[in-house]
């Protein structure tokens, strides 16, 4: 009788537990390192790619270097520091929860510009020589 009450106390705790997995799984925060993007920036299709280590790059389809430099989470902001540009750092709105390749979202700065970015599959860019 004993080993049932523990195995059927072991079960239900494994149930749980993997309830409690598949919902932090769905709220995982946002993140943006190791991350790629496609959009269209002032007319151009860009692609951005964030690497591990917050360093990001963005370069335009036909392969002309945009622009590069820090990228962190703020929160459920996501905020760049051009190294190219006296801009400062610009922050846009991101998803409460990670966003699936192939997903798009529409973010806003907050210099309340507006932009469509589709999650695309990680791609490793290099700076420009």
């Amino acid at each position: 009788m004993r080993t049932i009450i523990c195995l059927t106390a072991a079960l239900a705790l494994g149930a749980w537990s993997g309830q409690a997995g598949a919902k932090a799984a769905k709220s995982a925060p946002f993140q943006i390192n190791e991350t790629s993007w496609a959009y269209v920036d002032h007319g151009k299709k860009a692609h951005e790619t964030i690497d591990a280590d917050g360093n990001y790059i963005e370069n335009a389809v036909s392969g002309k270097h945009i622009d590069h430099g820090t990228a962190v989470m703020k929160g459920h902001k996501a905020c760049f520091t051009s190294a190219m540009t006296k801009e400062g750092e610009v922050c846009w709105t991101t998803p409460r929860s990670a966003l699936a390749i192939g997903h798009s979202f529409v973010t806003k700065s907050d210099k309340g510009r507006k932009l469509k970015v589709t999650r695309i599959a990680y791609v490793k860019l290099e700076m420009p020589k």
